[in-house]
């Protein structure tokens, strides 16, 4: 069972410690925060209503701040340029927008309220895995001094 297991973890390890697997990981992570403003971007008219909907005016300027901001933390992700500080903003978004959007409390019991409620927590999940990223981040590109005993 030990030598099983032992095997098991090898090929684990060789295929998760691939660097095009981890970029593959966090393009999925980055998939909404891509798809989301360029659909909007190519939407625009819709983009400015999803603002309106949610309150947010002036709805033209806050859909091109959310655009130009899901679009450039996420290539700060998958570049690996402060990908740390990439990781928090998205983690901190996903969570005031989770809040904003997905008031499940609010709802009457039913479906509706079903559906946004394991939308609430799939998105607090997503916030925990950019924190996640956000912490590998810095503990990995840590100067050898600070990494010394």
């Amino acid at each position: 069972m030990t030598r099983a297991r032992s095997n098991l973890s090898g090929a684990a390890s060789s295929v998760l410690g691939a660097p095009a697997i981890g970029w593959l990981a966090l393009l999925l992570l980055c998939a909404a925060y891509i798809q989301g403003p360029l659909t909007k971007l190519f939407d625009f008219p819709v983009a400015m209503a999803e603002m309106e909907h949610f309150g947010l005016r002036p709805a033209p300027l806050f859909a091109v701040v959310v655009i130009l901001f899901e679009l450039a933390a996420s290539a700060m992700i998958l570049s690996g340029f402060r990908r740390w500080l990439g990781a928090l903003a998205l983690a901190g978004f996903t969570l005031a927008a989770t809040l904003v959007a997905l008031r499940f409390w609010e709802m009457a019991p039913g479906f509706e309220r079903t559906m946004a409620a394991n939308a609430f927590f799939e998105h607090l999940g997503l916030a925990g895995a950019f924190v996640l990223v956000a912490m590998h981040d810095i503990r990995s590109t840590k100067p050898a001094m600070e990494t010394a005993p």
